[in-house]
């Protein structure tokens, strides 16, 4: 029953991103840090992960999943697109979750995590992904997407959806290498969540 429950929802999401008309912003920067074998952190606000985990589908990225009961959704559709879950958050199972994502990047895997999540406040930084990207010698990638139209959930993230043949953009922002960050006095949670706000902005369509 999980397995169907996963490919429906996959599948369901997956339909609806075939009609959307799709920019990516900023990939060469991803590219680079590949070819250099640097590790890399994906980063992208709670709700505007849809649009980056659809054009990420199939690479084998490692997500941060909550053990929440909405998390469980997403697993499902996570894994349905290719996608390595592990389960924890910021409150809950936080760090076994932490441990496994920073074993995926010493294996030389990448990895995504919503440094607001799981429950917010919407688009404050928390200092997770920061330690993860610190302890790996890891770059964390700042993600934004936008759309011309959207649905949005009444929860705490407002969560998006691009609706029917939108345009979707999707922007890879510069990347934070671990000495942008160290000496900051709030551990780079406000850079972070800065460099994330401008991706976003760019975002807009």
């Amino acid at each position: 029953m999980r397995k169907l429950l996963e490919s429906v929802v996959g599948r369901c999401v997956g339909i609806l991103a075939h009609t959307w008309h799709v920019e990516i912003v900023g990939d060469d920067q991803v590219e680079q840090l590949r070819r250099d074998g640097t590790p890399i952190v994906f980063a992208v606000w709670h709700g505007y992960m849809l649009a980056p985990l659809w054009h990420r589908r199939g690479q084998g990225i490692t997500l941060l999943v909550s053990q929440h009961q909405d998390g469980g959704y997403l697993s499902r559709a996570a894994k349905y697109w290719g996608f390595s879950v592990v389960r924890g958050s910021s409150t809950r199972g936080a760090i076994g979750g932490l441990l496994g994502l920073m074993r995926t990047l010493a294996a030389g895997g990448e990895v995504a995590l919503t440094p607001d999540g799981p429950r917010g406040p919407a688009r404050v930084a928390k200092p997770g992904t920061l330690a993860v990207a610190r302890r790996s010698q890891a770059a964390i990638v700042p993600v934004g997407a936008g759309a011309s139209a959207w649905w949005r959930f009444r929860s705490w993230d407002r969560f998006a959806v691009p609706r029917p043949f939108a345009k979707v953009r999707v922007v890879y922002g510069v990347p934070l290498k671990r000495a942008g960050v160290t000496d900051s006095p709030d551990g780079g949670t406000e850079l972070l969540g800065c460099r994330l706000d401008q991706v976003q902005r760019l975002a807009e369509c």
